[in-house]
């Protein structure tokens, strides 16, 4: 009897254990009599959306707007609390992350996505959009949309795309047309493509971490480099780099995510929320993006940078075809969707 009374005692430690052990994290979802998952309409949720860029940058205005959506068309009962500056870690390790559901949603650049889906590439080719209009384009297209939700296969959901400009070459030497580029060392980030891009229009790639590009431009160890206009006036590269070509030669768009373990839990209402709020607040993030940009040209301007339109891309394009050849097969559909969007 005293060993049946002891592990009746035991197993009620342990249930009481392991509902305190619930109450500290976020509750769990209620299951239905047959043991399957039930989504209930009435639930309140807290979530975090990580975010590397600080509290005034574009991105987490866009990400403070889809959140105040979520809590206003939820009337409160969705929370989504905004983490600007790395405060919840690095985007790669972010994404991890959000992976297991630890985070639930998090804005990163479509670059590091390649890692989880190959199709994520192709925003890093050269200049296979002609301008901003034709990227906006593609990305509200329905393939734009099937590339968000084809993330669902590294247990994650792509919500809306986000604004980050086009890239451009600036550099300490004579910088107005095709022909100067040739013969520069740039600095790269450290991929294939870009390597083959610099390849293509007769540069010289130089991979180098982004910290080191002041100095080294300052010295002279690279000649020129490449981002997009905040990027340039807000690392004071417009300092040591007066001459600036804007050749746009990629347009590499951000994207607002959702854990697939987070977007499991939600009704097929709260679904639609979060979905059409992520998208209404693309409107926020790019007028956010159009004035952060343009603040950054008037300041490289007014430092008396000497800056160059691109007018034409059909050169710049013709030269890097070998490139575009090279990774065509693996990125044919998207291609080709992207022409279609060209045609619109």
């Amino acid at each position: 009897m005293k060993t049946l009374t002891r592990t009746v005692s035991i197993i009620s430690s342990l249930v009481i254990a392991g509902g305190l052990l619930a109450g500290c994290g976020s509750k769990e979802t209620p299951t239905n009599a047959a043991g399957g998952e039930k989504k209930d309409e009435g639930k309140k949720y807290t979530f975090r959306l990580a975010d590397t860029h600080p509290a005034d940058y574009p991105t987490v205005i866009g990400d403070k707007k889809f959140a105040d959506l979520v809590n206003e068309r939820t009337k409160g009962r969705i929370k989504i609390d905004v983490f600007p500056a790395s405060q919840l870690g690095e985007e790669k390790a972010v994404l991890e992350q959000v992976q297991l559901g630890a985070i639930e949603f998090t804005r990163v650049s479509s670059g590091p996505l390649a890692e989880f889906n190959k199709n994520y590439g192709v925003f890093s080719l050269p200049y296979v959009f002609d301008n901003d209009q034709h990227l906006w384009k593609f990305l509200e297209s329905e393939p734009a949309n099937k590339l968000l939700d084809s993330l669902e296969s590294s247990k994650m959901k792509g919500l809306a795309y986000y604004s980050s400009g086009a890239r451009n070459f600036y550099s300490r030497k004579p910088l107005t047309s095709l022909a100067d580029v040739k013969g520069q060392k740039i600095r790269v980030i450290q991929n294939k493509i870009n390597i083959d891009l610099m390849s293509a229009l007769g540069a010289n790639a130089t991979p180098m971490a982004y910290g080191e590009v002041f100095s080294s431009l300052q010295t002279g160890v690279i000649d020129a480099a490449e981002n997009n206009y905040p990027s340039y006036q807000s690392s004071n590269h417009f300092e040591v780099a007066k001459n600036l070509i804007l050749d746009g030669h990629q347009r590499v768009p951000e994207v607002l995510l959702i854990s697939q373990a987070a977007w499991n839990k939600l009704s097929e209402d709260d679904r639609k929320i979060i979905k059409q709020a992520a998208l209404d607040s693309v409107k926020t993030q790019r007028e956010s993006w159009d004035k952060y940009e343009k603040e950054a040209e008037d300041k490289v301007r007014a430092a008396g940078v000497k800056i160059t339109e691109v007018k034409d891309v059909k050169p710049w394009q013709d030269a890097v075809k070998p490139v575009i050849d090279k990774y065509r097969a693996e990125y044919k559909e998207v291609l080709e969707q992207i022409d279609a969007a060209r045609k619109k």
